[in-house]
C-alpha cells in the first residue's frame, strides 16, 4: 500500500536551514507528481511546493519562493524540501502528499519549529 514517511524536522533558529525528506513506497514513485504541504497551529493546511514526475518542473507558494527548494531522487524513491532563511512563520507540521488512483495520501508529518 501507499506509504509516505517524512523526516528531518526539528528546532532551528531564524535564518537557519533544514532539509526535509519524504520516503515513498507502494507505488511507482517516478510516475507521480509529489507535493509538500504544511499546517501551522490553528490554521488550515496549506500548499508549499510541487514537483513534476521528472523533477524538471516545480511550483512554490509565494511565501516560500526563493527560500525553499523541492527535489526528488528517483533511485531513492524520496522527495526533499530544502528550507533556507527560515522564519518563525514557517513553524508548522510539514506533510508530503501524492494523488494516487484518485485518492490523496499523506504522511504522518514532521514538525518544524523556527524560534530563537
Amino acid at each position: 500500500q501507499v506509504q509516505l514517511v517524512e523526516s528531518g524536522g526539528g528546532l532551528v533558529q531564524p535564518g537557519g536551514s533544514l532539509r526535509l525528506s519524504c520516503a515513498a513506497s507502494g507505488f511507482t514513485f517516478s510516475n507521480y507528481i509529489m507535493k509538500w504541504y504544511r499546517q501551522a497551529p490553528g490554521k488550515e493546511r496549506e500548499f508549499v511546493a510541487r514537483i513534476s514526475r521528472t523533477g524538471y518542473n516545480t511550483n512554490y507558494a509565494d511565501s516560500v519562493k526563493g527560500r525553499f527548494t523541492i527535489s526528488r531522487d528517483k533511485a531513492e524513491n524520496t522527495m526533499y524540501l530544502q528550507m533556507n532563511s527560515l522564519k518563525p512563520e514557517d513553524t508548522a507540521v510539514y506533510y508530503c502528499n501524492v494523488l494516487y488512483s484518485g485518492r490523496e495520501y499523506w504522511g504522518q508529518g514532521t514538525q518544524v519549529t523556527v524560534s530563537s
